[in-house]
């Protein structure tokens, strides 16, 4: 008997993604240094110490006092009501525990959210790698509103306002930025508020990841805390790098050292907070989702990213790698 062909054709929509960058040079560095290279990661975005002793400490405590069962699928009430707390102290922002929905992270926040209102979305570039696969997912078109080092990589308000159409859905902005460290001053996000308010549709994604990874004098302000905004607004963040003042940058500014530190990457821990009817909405898929010439840079703001431009270097050739064509791993005719 002669069996027959298995069919390996995948989902045109995973098909047309790509795989994470960060995530590929992450495994090529661990490779490197199983191999015995000395090799310096620079991709994935984690805190350089540990989740602190007590954090650590009131994780296994939980564990061993049998914390360790399905949960509600939007969270338990308990770090919720927690999370609609900390919003409104830190952020000035005012959310119900049916607002917020806690996820494995920041980036199923983010994907849940887009797949919610699933239509073509834009976003500033550089951007986080993530976010054009996230939209393709949701068969949504992804529209790179370019921006330069001369604005330190800010998104001009007239570059929003010329692209946007009646199909435009979502904004998404990152601030503080992955991968350029940019902080948005509230006097542009004011004007790109205005932009967004003449548009019904449009809906803003702001990512706030960061938003403790800050060096005066810039501050970091909510986009739901603006005028009209909070109904337009879908607000992620998490505990994976939410941080003190590391050893290092208190060397060079000042600043208080009494905030939290988490560093909890590992712990795959986010959440959204938005209207009850997005909330919801996210909720769902979750439900199936899952069970319960120079080196030069940006001026850095926030965050722990230096987004440098070595595109003087393209076309130079490199001892042992060949011609540099541009950033990407494979950019050396080696």
């Amino acid at each position: 008997m002669v069996a027959e062909a298995v069919d390996t054709t995948i989902s045109p929509l995973v098909s047309a993604l790509r795989p994470s960058r960060t995530l590929a040079i992450t495994d090529q560095v661990t490779a490197l240094r199983q191999a015995g290279v000395p090799v310096i990661g620079l991709s994935a975005g984690e805190p350089d110490f540990d989740t602190p002793a007590v954090i650590a400490e009131a994780g296994m405590n939980a564990i061993r006092d049998g914390a360790t069962r399905y949960t509600p699928n939007a969270g338990t009430l308990e770090l919720r009501k927690a999370v609609c707390k900390k919003l409104q102290e830190e952020n000035g922002l005012s959310y119900t525990p049916d607002q917020v929905l806690v996820s494995n992270g920041a980036k199923q926040c983010i994907t849940q959210a887009v797949l919610a209102v699933c239509s073509p979305g834009s976003y500033p570039a550089p951007y986080w790698v993530s976010y054009p696969e996230m939209a393709r997912l949701a068969g949504a078109t992804p529209v790179i509103l370019p921006t330069s080092i001369s604005d330190n990589y800010l998104l001009r308000p007239e570059s929003l306002a010329s692209v946007i159409s009646e199909n435009s859905r979502i904004l998404i902005l990152c601030s503080l930025s992955n991968p350029t460290g940019s902080v948005y001053p509230k006097e542009l996000l004011d004007e790109i508020s205005s932009i967004v308010r003449k548009h019904p549709r449009l809906l803003v994604l702001s990512d706030e990841t960061y938003e403790h990874v800050i060096y005066p004098p810039a501050k970091h302000i909510s986009f739901a805390s603006l005028p009209g905004m909070w109904e337009r607004t879908l607000t992620v963040n998490g505990f994976s790098k939410v941080i003190t003042w590391l050893l290092f940058f208190s060397l060079f500014f000042s600043g208080s050292t009494n905030r939290a530190a988490f560093a909890m990457t590992g712990w795959r821990l986010g959440y959204l907070a938005a209207p009850k009817h997005f909330v919801s909405a996210s909720g769902k898929i979750q439900s199936q989702h899952i069970p319960g010439k120079y080196l030069s840079f940006s001026s850095l703001q926030g965050a722990f990213y230096l987004f440098i431009d070595f595109s003087s270097y393209y076309g130079s050739e490199v001892e042992g790698f060949g011609t540099i064509k541009d950033s990407s791993p494979s950019a050396c005719s080696c």
